[in-house]
């Protein structure tokens, strides 16, 4: 005998129900709070495009190569510049404040 569609629907809604409950994160309310946060510090963090602009005005100098790290909590960019003379050197700007790091 085949299961009629009132037979599927309450094998089908307690399972549901007992996955949802199970899967679901303990004392949230919502995701979307971390997920604000999150934009919010990217939001004040230099984008690679002005950090790369910043330091290329800042030491007269053309960005070679660019990466980002995390260095004691706080992202880093870490840029490879070379000057109109040929002398090529590091330095490392703060991702927040655009502040070079010793």
């Amino acid at each position: 005998m085949r299961p009629t569609l009132p037979d599927i629907h309450m094998g089908v809604t307690p399972k549901l129900l007992a996955c949802t409950l199970l899967l679901a994160p303990l004392g949230t309310t919502s995701p979307m709070p971390a997920r604000a946060a999150e934009v919010t510090r990217v939001e004040q963090e230099l984008t690679r495009a002005q950090a790369t602009a910043l330091v290329q005005k800042r030491y007269a100098a053309r960005v070679v190569r660019a990466s980002i790290s995390e260095e004691g909590g706080r992202r880093v960019y870490v840029f490879r510049l070379l000057s109109e003379g040929g002398k090529v050197w590091s330095v490392r700007i703060d991702a927040r404040s655009g502040e070079e790091v010793p």
